[in-house]
């Protein structure tokens, strides 16, 4: 899930503090850093990469999704987080062949600290949970992953009724499945960037 780093156009509490031109600058960077490591991964073949965009219109799109060297892209569309991240979902799903089932990671690109081996953990615990979660230090998430088996059943739950704009959101999302006996497993708790006292924090 990436944001276009144009002026002015992302990263806007951070802007208060650092403005556009610096915001613009980080966002890219954390968008190249996210990419590197889902290219790196596609390359030891353990994930399809599918940037989903938002900020720019279709053609923009795809020239930027060729350019970082990605084949598979979409636009987010509308609507709040949860819709935008399951509409992309349903998407994969689509694409999947009778015959082979796929489990999907959902992930932001506002993660410095990201490297190839969380997203390993997050595959390989999908081995044996429903659902992956790796908690944010606002309160949300930095990534979301589903079983094929979850998502085939159960892909509405984790995104009922979530205000995204509170600390909760984590704790909304468990709670929308705990009931349901879903096995979730959990990474490290790492830092979403989105203003200036989360990249003081990791100085």
């Amino acid at each position: 899930m990436a944001k276009w780093h144009g002026y002015g156009r992302c990263k806007s509490r951070l802007s208060k503090d650092i403005g556009f031109a610096s915001s613009s600058r980080i966002q890219e960077y954390m968008t190249m850093h996210t990419v590197a490591i889902a290219k790196y991964l596609e390359k030891q073949n353990l994930i399809e990469t599918t940037l989903a965009i938002s900020g720019i219109g279709p053609k923009k799109s795809a020239q930027w999704s060729k350019e970082l060297g990605i084949k598979n892209f979409s636009l987010q569309g509308r609507g709040c987080l949860g819709e935008r991240m399951r509409r992309q979902i349903l998407k994969a799903r689509r694409n999947d062949s009778p015959h082979e089932r796929r489990n999907v990671i959902v992930i932001g690109t506002d993660l410095p600290d990201l490297c190839h081996m969380d997203l390993e953990i997050a595959i390989e615990k999908l081995k044996t949970h429903d659902l992956v979660l790796g908690p944010a230090n606002d309160g949300g998430y930095w990534l979301i992953a589903f079983s094929y088996k979850l998502y085939s059943s159960e892909l509405f739950l984790p995104f009922t009724n979530i205000d995204w704009s509170r600390d909760r959101v984590l704790q909304n999302t468990i709670d929308n499945v705990i009931s349901k006996k879903i096995k979730i497993g959990y990474l490290n708790k790492k830092i979403d960037i989105d203003t200036i006292s989360d990249l003081e924090s990791r100085r």
